[in-house]
């Protein structure tokens, strides 16, 4: 935590993840609890779906949500769960919910500066990400004509790079001493 500057931890799940919740608190590590749809296990629980969408489904997040604020998380994240269960269990917390696809009923919000941006592929278009810039397709188009120039050898020019004196490249290569005159690169100087 201190080596990242991290103020807090995240954790992902439920009743399970309970035990280290209560370790890392007596330890003095601030948690930030996270259920609904948890993405480090997206392949166990099946997928991008949508939670709590029936009354099976929708009791384990309340139960769960209340254990990890018994065991101490400060807030807790509340990602893809239907807007009904995100309101319920955001009123019988007394710590702050976090929405992510979880409606206005939340105490804060948070999106994904990727989703936000419109930056990177988006394998999973998500329904309630609203997009601020389209920086994608900026950085896309960036890449593609940087790579074009070091292909048709545009890049990088002379302008790019950096010679040494006349004489030195006559000591250390022989022949003839280079036709221009720059100055040295200093140590140090940036390159």
């Amino acid at each position: 935590m201190q080596e990242g500057l991290a103020k807090a931890l995240k954790l992902e799940g439920g009743a399970e993840i309970v035990p280290a919740v209560e370790a890392l608190v007596r330890a003095g590590i601030p948690v930030m609890a996270h259920i609904g749809l948890t993405p480090q296990s997206i392949h166990q629980i099946g997928g991008y779906k949508v939670q709590g969408k029936n009354s099976a489904q929708a009791k384990k997040p309340l139960d769960d949500a209340k254990a990890l604020e018994q065991a101490g998380a400060f807030a807790i994240v509340l990602e893809l769960v239907t807007e009904q269960l995100a309101e319920h269990v955001t009123e019988q917390l007394s710590i702050p919910t976090i929405g992510i696809g979880a409606g206005a009923a939340c105490d804060g919000q948070v999106l994904v500066f990727h989703d936000l941006l419109g930056y990177g592929a988006d394998l999973h278009p998500k329904r309630f990400v609203k997009s601020y810039a389209n920086i994608g397709e900026q950085i896309r188009s960036g890449i593609e004509n940087y790579v074009k120039d070091v292909r048709e050898g545009r890049f990088p020019g002379t302008e790019h790079g950096f010679q040494m004196e006349g004489e030195v490249a006559e000591y250390l290569y022989g022949g003839p001493a280079a036709t221009e005159k720059s100055e040295p690169v200093k140590a140090g100087a940036s390159q």
